[in-house]
């Protein structure tokens, strides 16, 4: 079973294209595996705790994370998850507003995906998808949860290969945001990728593995 987890919206943001894959790809199978997609809470103090829960239950064969970073230019592979929150100015779903607080104060400073992420881009780009390799999750969420359940699949000795995905404005999104920005006036728009190209990358990453 390969496990795949989304982002309820947050910020400003009205929708999230990690929660619609997650509810697109619970129930399926991919690549001869049933796929278990959950939304879960953009909440500092919970996102981990519903992850361990996950494990649990379901002791899945994979596990790709994905969430949205709105002004990125393709699907980014997280290479790496460092001990740290910060929301920096977008404090999470419950106001919570972490600055500089170490994850797990015993916790080694970083903790490496162990998808094979470089395949992954690789086999996104034959799939004509923008990719790249990414050397930071950020310190909101996303980088929470990917230094978390990295930690807790050591914990349980498993083997199942794990990482983060990040994806890009949707075409409707970077429409709302380059109406913000007054594009009527030469402002600015924000790369997007549509979200069938995303729900094709993350098919391709379940495919990679």
């Amino acid at each position: 079973m390969y496990l795949l987890t989304g982002y309820e919206p947050f910020g400003d943001h009205d929708t999230n294209p990690s929660a619609t894959l997650a509810e697109t790809f619970d129930g399926r199978r991919v690549a001869g595996h049933e796929v278990v997609g959950e939304v879960l809470p953009v909440v500092f103090a919970d996102a981990a705790d519903e992850m361990a829960a996950l494990l649990d239950e379901h002791d899945p064969d994979a596990v790709v994370m994905s969430g949205l970073a709105g002004g990125r230019n393709g699907v980014c592979l997280e290479r790496v998850a460092v001990n740290v929150d910060d929301a920096v100015t977008v404090p999470d779903n419950d106001d919570a507003d972490p600055e500089n607080e170490r994850i797990d104060p015993d916790g080694p400073d970083a903790r490496f995906a162990t998808l094979p992420v470089g395949d992954c881009v690789e086999a996104l780009l034959d799939e004509d998808i923008p990719a790249r390799l990414s050397n930071t999750a950020g310190t909101h969420l996303c980088n929470h949860l990917t230094y978390t359940t990295l930690g807790a699949l050591d914990a349980r000795d498993s083997d199942a290969p794990a990482g983060f995905l990040h994806l890009p404005y949707t075409p409707p999104m970077a429409a709302d945001k380059a109406r913000e920005n007054n594009a009527h006036r030469g402002g600015s728009v924000p790369p997007s990728l549509s979200i069938e190209h995303q729900r094709r990358a993350v098919e391709t990453v379940f495919e990679t593995l």
